[in-house]
């Protein structure tokens, strides 16, 4: 009984063993993780004064002015909008066959960048 017993045992701990061996067949998993930096206080010319990159002031991540969209901005977008929806819906029209299909979106890119283009003509002719 005491050799059924130690057999039984070992034979387990030599599957345990063999079943290891199949889990590192792909290879590993490259972890990169960054070192630790200790940094102290040091005074940076660039941070308040002169920047030749910004100029005097604060680094870029300070400046919290919001910049509003021009009417011309505005406008393109709503182009590009409704374009872009027309485009969709000509993709997804499955009654033409699908070269038909490609035709209409080329000439609907086309006449979307035509009609930016003459809506950026007019906005600065105006002024």
């Amino acid at each position: 009984m005491k050799k059924i017993i130690v057999i039984f045992f070992v034979t387990f701990l030599a599957t345990g063993a063999f079943a290891q061996k199949g889990m590192h067949r792909g290879g590993g998993v490259r972890v990169i993780a960054p070192r630790p930096v200790i940094a102290l206080g040091a005074y940076s010319p660039f941070y308040y004064g002169y920047n030749p990159y910004f100029g005097y002031g604060y680094p870029y991540g300070y400046n919290h002015m919001y910049n509003r969209p021009t009417k011309l901005d505005l406008q393109i977008a709503d182009i590009k909008n409704d374009y872009s929806q027309k485009i969709k819906s000509a993709r997804a029209d499955k009654s033409i066959s699908r070269s038909e299909r490609k035709q209409i979106v080329r000439d609907l890119k086309h006449d979307r960048d035509q009609e930016i283009i003459e809506t950026k003509r007019n906005y600065y002719k105006v002024r």
